[in-house]
């Protein structure tokens, strides 16, 4: 069974919303992400295999080292989800308009 982590489950922990943050910025080692954290290096760990494995994360090899990069295109399938629920919510908010006015309109 290909087990594969969802992207809405990955921004729902706070360390991992923390560490997109800190990607913006631009590409940082496990180490030097794992400095602006309390928690254990092999935690900070756990939290960047997550974000990597739901593609949120992309890895590249320098040398001895492997950076981080934020994968703004998944950053865009999040936008694009809640561009859809939004919209949805409006639609929601304007038949609830309609149904007060009709209310209203009643009572007069």
């Amino acid at each position: 069974m290909d087990f594969r982590r969802d992207v809405f489950q990955a921004i729902a922990d706070p360390t991992r919303r923390a560490i997109i943050m800190l990607l913006t910025v631009g590409a940082m080692t496990p180490n030097n992400i794992a400095d602006h954290f309390q928690s254990s290096r092999q935690a900070v760990s756990k939290h960047i295999k997550v974000l990597t494995e739901c593609e949120i994360l992309t890895q590249e090899q320098q040398g001895r080292e492997i950076y981080y990069h934020l994968n703004a295109d998944k950053m865009k399938d999040i936008e694009k989800w809640l561009d859809q629920f939004k919209e949805l919510m409006a639609k929601r908010f304007d038949q609830l308009d309609q149904v007060l006015q009709q209310l209203k309109q009643y009572k007069k």
